[in-house]
């Protein structure tokens, strides 16, 4: 779904999306994000998009490198999670610090966009939700 056909109330946009280009923010502060890349993570993303009608939580695409997709969800729900491999998480556990990109909902933010922009301040990706499509989609084939 085009980011452009999806309604963001500008009224109440989260602190922690700039106002223009991209910042990287510190995980696990606001959020904890989960990165797929290429085309596994589209499908997922397409698979939350459907089983959400449309509206999944914040996602964010990166267009060059790994083409990532960036899952945002609640912060603290990835640590103690079995994400399968694939799945990279990003977060504040214990000795590690991590950061991801967040473009501005407007303006030039290319290589990133907001495959799903933010709804509502506290709306995330349902971190369990998330973990059983990602076990789905990046399961090896039978017999690898």
């Amino acid at each position: 779904m085009d980011t452009r056909n999806r309604l963001v109330n500008l009224d109440s946009v989260p602190d922690w999306i700039p106002v223009s280009g991209f910042h990287l923010r510190k995980a696990g502060v606001q959020f904890d994000a989960v990165r797929v890349d290429g085309d596994a993570g589209r499908r997922i993303a397409d698979a939350l998009e459907q089983m959400t009608g449309g509206d999944p939580g914040p996602i964010v695409a990166e267009a060059n490198g790994r083409r990532g997709v960036y899952f945002l969800v609640a912060p603290r729900t990835t640590s103690h999670r079995a994400w399968p491999p694939g799945a990279t998480r990003f977060n504040a556990a214990a000795g590690r610090t991590s950061y991801v990109p967040v473009p501005a909902l407007r303006g030039t933010t290319w290589p990133l966009s907001w495959r799903c922009p933010p709804t509502a301040p506290d709306r995330f990706v349902h971190t369990l939700l998330l973990c059983a499509v990602a076990q789905r989609v990046l399961a090896p084939a039978p017999g690898e």
